[in-house]
């Protein structure tokens, strides 16, 4: 399947979901599948720019090989860009060890991006030692991260809820996956793919 072919598939996939999210969103209950929801959910840590023109969300497992060799380049695009909001969703789907690390790390606060940085960082799998190793490393204290995710722990799992949900109705196998805009990319997104779906967003 070509680029463009799977890009279309891609948009037509996003559309069908967002499509009855407009009907439904004189509801009481928020629809998690709104573009407000995945876009804007005010509780999901958001690196680069706050109030950038585009967004970038970005499906991620802390054990997943491919996230982290993709992440820099992401990271990269944004610090180039300047007008991007890059919206982390941990989707820790590689088990105990992950669902530590999204913890710990959403726990971390104003600090997230530094400790999701040194997590990120790491190569290949990870145990919940090699987790609590790297973040002291980084300078956090293990003690203090289980604290405020003991103190924090119903936010934090909502938002792991919340992005898991999202991932699912997606329809996505695996991480990293990626909404740029409103399109939709499961799978590592070679850079020039992802300015082309960012100046289509910008496009309108």
């Amino acid at each position: 399947m070509t680029m463009i072919d799977r890009r279309s598939l891609l948009i037509a996939t996003f559309a069908i979901g967002a499509t009855p999210l407009i009907a439904r969103a004189a509801s009481a209950a928020p629809d998690p599948m709104s573009k407000e929801a995945v876009l804007f959910d005010p509780e999901v840590p958001v690196l680069g720019n706050k109030d950038g023109d585009v967004t970038i969300v970005e499906f991620f497992d802390y054990q997943c090989p491919y996230c982290k060799q993709s992440h820099p380049d992401v990271v990269k695009l944004v610090r180039e860009d300047g007008g991007i909001r890059h919206v982390m969703k941990d989707w820790p789907i590689f088990g105990p060890a992950s669902l530590y690390a999204s913890r710990l790390t959403l726990a971390a606060g104003a600090h997230h991006p530094k400790a999701l940085a040194a997590l990120m960082a790491t190569p290949g799998r990870l145990t919940p030692q090699q987790v609590e190793t790297t973040l002291t490393e980084a300078g956090f204290k293990i003690a203090a991260l289980n604290a405020a995710y003991d103190a924090d722990s119903y936010r934090i799992n909502g938002i792991l809820e919340r992005n898991s949900a999202q991932a699912e109705n997606f329809g996505l196998m695996g991480t990293p996956a990626y909404v740029v805009g409103t399109v939709l990319f499961p799978g590592v997104v070679a850079p020039a793919d992802m300015k082309q779906a960012i100046a289509q967003a910008r496009a309108g």
